[in-house]
């Protein structure tokens, strides 16, 4: 592959400034070291793991992947702070945060030498990410899969703005799939991306066969926001999301949302792989992932497909 140099490369000692986000039920140690061994940024997500999971993960990653790693970290979580632990006692150099404030870990991290990025998807909370002494701020535009800001921002807006906004490295996140689309978010000055639902629809990630098959079989508008009142989260849309978008359309309450959720639903649906009742987050650009790719394969094809990219920007310009 031919070779990068951007603020993130060098932030990170990686190859190519690729990251893999931290998803829940996707990103255990084998997705997270593949990717990292193809030259990127793999992620641990530990926003569903328990303590002693997290420690068995980071046992097994850094006994397979002597290349960086990082850990991915929600702040709401109820274990973050023995998560947070677990992390400390492994000596993790490098940590994604998010759906939280940045100032909760980010001094005991940084005490202990690591690299702090936190998520964000606006420009004034990238602004108190930068305040909080992060190191680098993840810009998620609401394209994305999962969790999403109640903004509504999207990637090509949001992109730019953070980059003018702050002076730490911007990683693009929200429809990235591909080399075009990370030409893209470079093009507006990102540093470098993350890149989420192509990586779930790989071999390596520790989710259910069923929901990497819906990834493969999304349509352009098979994927939407839903609880966008109380809890915006983007989805693959099947019988037990159209119930619950219609209750909003009705103007059912946040308790009669919550009682019509229940409990683990994306457990159900993204690690048992339920299409009917379960929740399969996924980003609107699934509609783009044609096919399961190996990990190392998505790394390599992602980058040539940017080069040639670029390539052609350059031959076009005359």
């Amino acid at each position: 592959m031919k070779p990068f140099s951007t603020a993130l490369t060098d932030l990170f000692n990686i190859q190519v400034p690729i990251i893999q986000a931290g998803m829940i039920w996707v990103s255990g140690w084998k997705l997270a070291a593949a990717v990292s061994r193809a030259g990127g940024l793999g992620l641990i997500g530990a926003g569903s793991m328990r303590p002693e999971v997290l420690d068995l993960h980071l046992t097994r990653m850094k006994d397979n992947c002597d290349r960086p790693f990082g850990v991915n970290l929600p702040v709401f979580n109820p274990y973050a702070e023995a998560l947070a632990e677990v992390c400390l006692r492994h000596e993790v150099k490098i940590i994604f945060s998010s759906a939280g404030s940045p100032k909760r870990f980010t001094p005991m991290f940084k005490r202990a030498g690591a690299r702090v990025v936190h998520v964000v998807p606006s420009v004034a909370l990238a602004k108190k990410v930068e305040a909080a002494g992060c190191d680098a701020v993840v810009a998620e535009g609401t394209e994305a899969g999962g969790h999403n800001g109640f903004e509504e921002i999207t990637s090509i807006n949001l992109w730019p703005s953070v980059v003018d906004a702050v002076r730490i490295p911007v990683i693009a996140a929200g429809g990235i799939v591909d080399g075009r689309s990370m030409a893209a978010a470079m093009a507006l000055g990102a540093a470098g991306v993350q890149v989420g639902t192509r990586f779930a629809a790989t071999p390596e990630s520790s989710a259910n066969a069923g929901y990497k098959d819906a990834i493969v079989r999304a349509g352009e508008a098979d994927v939407k926001l839903y609880l966008r009142r109380f809890m915006p989260t983007r989805t693959w849309v099947n019988p037990y999301v159209k119930r619950t978008i219609d209750a909003e359309q009705r103007g059912a309450t946040r308790e009669e949302l919550d009682e019509l959720r229940g409990s683990g639903r994306a457990r159900q649906g993204i690690f048992e792989g339920d299409q009917e009742e379960g929740e399969l987050e996924m980003g609107l650009a699934a509609s783009r992932v044609e096919k399961i790719l190996g990990a190392e394969q998505v790394v390599r094809e992602m980058v040539d497909e940017f080069w040639h990219t670029i390539g052609k920007l350059v031959k076009n310009s005359g």
